[in-house]
């Protein structure tokens, strides 16, 4: 965290201070692609340094997980009760 309060802070100062010194921006001979092109390339120097700051994401696999079954289980048994056909549940184990 205080690394980058740090980049922020000297990032603020030198804009601040090309702000106050740089005279007020001309297209004429090619002279604003320089500004562009320098924008861009302190741009990705602050980006870079500020990326770089911070620790890479670091995956770590849950822990399996064992289950065991129980010994008996219930089902559905479709039996004649005298009347018709009806289902009941029955426990089985194996």
């Amino acid at each position: 965290m205080k690394k980058t309060f740090a980049v922020f802070v000297a990032a603020a100062t030198v804009a601040g201070s090309l702000v106050s010194v740089a005279p007020t921006a001309q297209a004429d001979n090619g002279r604003i692609a320089a500004g562009v092109a320098g924008g861009l390339i302190g741009g990705a120097l602050i980006g870079g340094a500020i990326a770089a700051s911070r620790p890479a994401p670091v995956y770590v696999a849950p822990a399996p997980v064992y289950l065991e079954e129980p010994p008996c289980r219930l089902i559905r048994e479709r039996f004649w009760d005298g009347y018709g056909w009806r289902m009941r549940r029955v426990q089985v184990c194996d």
